[in-house]
This record gives structure tokens, C-alpha cells and sequence, in this order.
């Protein structure tokens, strides 16, 4: 896949985990900061669908971007869940779902700024969407705008918190995939399984998400050239 490089000023980090939603907005900044002004963040927290941090080193690699990973896995000793875990994926008593990670994105978010700020970058860019979601609270715009306020008081830096797909269906981040040119990367490069399938168990939430938006997206687009 090529991949356009308009010069760009600014410096943008990428939260990147190699699933469907990081991949298109790493896609995405490269297309609009230029690649040499792209970095790729990848966290190792101790995932159970671990196979995630190698389909992300390849595509950072393949992409042409340097990526930084970080070990976050001493989380696994003070919080439990069934992302970290083999223990049956299901919604807890509170009707969330168990693979709901305590801090997980404020973590991120605040080594990616620390990491950001060392390399003289202002733009973090994640994935996270309120829209199409599994109702994990640090996904909400309302989390995202009040760490961005957080982590430029806490480092007197003017950090900016970009959400490319924070209000957007899973039908329509593939269709931004498809308007990237990526749409056919994306789906032959990415995981998103939480099970660590490769190519998807097709069960969990994650999976079910994933192939509901693509077929409504393709549905769409079908129905649009047939007019």
C-alpha cells in the first residue's frame, strides 16, 4: 500500500495497538503529519489476546513508522479482569463487560504525553470511540477532554488529545479505512479478536463488532453503486 507524505510542521504519537481502530488512525496521520513526523506507541499490559503486539510491530514496520513499546504488564498484580486473564469473557454485575481494564486508557495516555513531550510532540492521537463501543468509561469524550486538561496542567505542556474516531460507527471507520485507501490493509493486517484468534474467533464482542460493521459498511457501499 503507498502511501501519500505531505510535509507537515508537527509531530503526532499514535496510541497504537494493531487492531482495526488504531490501525486506520495510524493510517490517517501519516497521510496528514507525513510519515517522518509519525510515531507509533504500543502498550504490553499483560493482554491475553497478546498476538495484537505482533501484528502491530509488523505494520509499524511495514508502514515505515518507528514504534516505542512499553511495558505497562505490572498491572496484571493490582487489578483484575478478563482481558488479562483466561477467566470466561462476560458482563460483570454492573452489566459492563469483564474485558473492561481499570485506568487502562488514563495510563496510556499519560505515558504516551511523557513519551510525546521527549520527542517534542504535541499531537496524541487514539482510538477510542463512544459510539460503537463496549461501554468502558475511558472511551467517552467527556474522559478524553478532561485528561487532556490533566496532562497539560501536570506537565505545563500543551498537550492536544486528537479522537479521529470518537463519534463514528464501526461501519463508518471502515469506511474511513476505505477512504484512506487502506480498507483491504486493514482487514488482512489487523486483530482484534480478544480471544488471540488469528483471523478472529467470530464470538467475542470485539469480533461480533468488527464483522457487523464491515458488513453494514459493504452493504452501503453496494447499494451506493448500484443507484
Amino acid at each position: 500500500m503507498k502511501i501519500s507524505n505531505p510535509n507537515h510542521d508537527r509531530k503526532a504519537i499514535v496510541i497504537f495497538s494493531g487492531g482495526q481502530d488504531s490501525t486506520t488512525c495510524l493510517i490517517q496521520a501519516i497521510q496528514e503529519y507525513g510519515v517522518s513526523n509519525v510515531e507509533a506507541v504500543t502498550f504490553q499490559y499483560g493482554q491475553r489476546h497478546a498476538i495484537e503486539l505482533e501484528k502491530a510491530q509488523w505494520i509499524a514496520r511495514d508502514l515505515g513508522i518507528k514504534q516505542t513499546l512499553i511495558d505497562t504488564s505490572v498491572m496484571k498484580s493490582i487489578t483484575t479482569n478478563g482481558m488479562m486473564s483466561e477467566t470466561e469473557i462476560k458482563p460483570n454485575e454492573n452489566g459492563m463487560p469483564n474485558t473492561f481494564v481499570d485506568g487502562r486508557n488514563a495510563l496510556f495516555l499519560l505515558y504516551a504525553a511523557i513519551y510525546a513531550k521527549g520527542q517534542g510532540a504535541t499531537d496524541i492521537i487514539t482510538g477510542v470511540c463512544e459510539t460503537d463501543f463496549s461501554g468502558y468509561p475511558d472511551c467517552r469524550d467527556v474522559f478524553i477532554k478532561s485528561m487532556n486538561v490533566t496532562l497539560n496542567l501536570a506537565m505545563d505542556y500543551q498537550f492536544n488529545i486528537r479522537t479521529p474516531l470518537m463519534y463514528l460507527t464501526k461501519a463508518q471507520t471502515w469506511q474511513l479505512a476505505d477512504e484512506l485507501g487502506a480498507l483491504d490493509y486493514v482487514r488482512e493486517h489487523t486483530h482484534t479478536c480478544y480471544m488471540g484468534v488469528e483471523g478472529g474467533c467470530g464470538e467475542c464482542l470485539s469480533c461480533l463488532l468488527r464483522e457487523k460493521g464491515l458488513k453494514e459498511y459493504l452493504q452501503q457501499k453496494s447499494a451506493v453503486k448500484n443507484v
